[in-house]
């Protein structure tokens, strides 16, 4: 295990990340430009993360250096000093939502002690099903469709024709959603989102039971960071999008058969979370502008307490703008 471990509470300097992502994009709504969202929530995310006392290491980030110039995979950030952490960051997740100005569009990090956390290298995309702790180790991602919500209905009580799933609305998953209503379930498709999906999964309040199926492997390793708290599960599996990729993968030391469990995504407790709103949601409110401000609606998750806050903040742009020299 690593010798420096992240016991200090780093949950409320975390969620300064994210609101500073939420609120550097969320100006960005609805104006169609992808790239410029996400690159606002960037250079706020990282000017905030180099001003924590840490020693991070980017696992999870925009990429390769060449690729994107801020917050890449391999990056140093915070101040160099202990703890020494991995990172996982998505400064906006669901950019075409932002672009189009629609909902579930969120910033987001997570850290935890160097080492534990997976690092998926090249390989973007992965089979996943997750659920709430009440449904933890009664799923699997290798059962069949059926068998798994028929166990999901049976844990919560529930009659299985009331279960309810989030998928990602693509095309990939067509066999999935038709075995899904042949079941006779419910399905609420979203357009992006799949580390909000993980989540709704988890929290009642949502009226979602399980996320199932095929998106992000970043996004894995996020929502793996949050199910430490929430107490719930998280089953992948890599998919790789072609042959090629398959081959490469196997040359490389990858086992696409493997079930990457909680433990295989990020191995430690002592992990933080937190995700800010950018565009409204079923998780979270989205940035909403007063007169000389903005109002911002964030989640923030201790692993090694379950502590699970909710944190609704008013930030005054004067004020910030005095501090920082940047406009707001």
């Amino acid at each position: 295990m690593p010798d420096s471990k992240p016991t200090r509470n780093l949950g409320l300097e975390l969620v300064r990340v994210t609101e500073a992502g939420a609120l550097g994009a969320a100006r960005l709504m609805g104006r169609g430009d992808k790239e410029a969202g996400d690159q606002a929530a960037v250079d706020a995310m990282r000017l905030i993360l180099n001003s924590i006392d840490m020693d991070g290491v980017i696992v999870i980030g925009e990429g390769e250096k060449d690729e994107a110039p801020m917050l890449f995979n391999g990056e140093h950030v915070g101040r160099g000093v202990p703890p020494e952490v991995d990172i996982a960051v998505d400064p906006v997740e669901g950019t075409t939502p932002l672009a189009e100005g629609r909902t579930n569009s969120i910033a987001t990090v997570a850290i935890a002690p160097r080492g534990t956390m997976y690092d998926p290298g090249p390989f973007l995309y992965m089979d996943k099903i997750a659920v709430g702790p009440a449904c933890k180790g009664v799923v699997d991602i290798e059962a069949p469709v059926a068998d798994n919500l028929r166990a999901i209905a049976k844990a919560l009580d529930k009659r299985e024709e009331d279960v309810t799933v989030v998928i990602l609305d693509r095309p990939r998953h067509k066999d999935l959603i038709a075995e899904i209503r042949a079941y006779g379930a419910r399905i609420r498709l979203i357009s992006d989102g799949d580390v909000a999906g993980s989540l709704m999964a988890c929290l009642p309040e949502t009226g979602i039971d399980v996320l199932m199926g095929i998106g992000g492997t970043p996004e894995g390793v996020l929502s793996a960071c949050a199910m430490r708290a929430l107490g719930g599960e998280l089953q992948g599996k890599l998919y790789p999008r072609n042959d090629d990729e398959l081959h490469r993968g196997i040359d490389m030391g990858y086992d696409f058969q493997k079930v990457l469990c909680l433990d295989d995504l990020v191995s430690s407790n002592d992990v933080f979370f937190a995700a800010t709103g950018i565009t409204d949601g079923e998780l979270l409110q989205g940035v909403k502008y007063l007169s000389h401000g903005a109002r911002t609606d964030s989640l923030v998750m201790r692993g090694l307490t379950g502590t699970i806050r909710q944190i609704v903040a008013t930030h005054q742009f004067d004020k910030l703008e005095l501090i920082s020299g940047d406009r707001y």
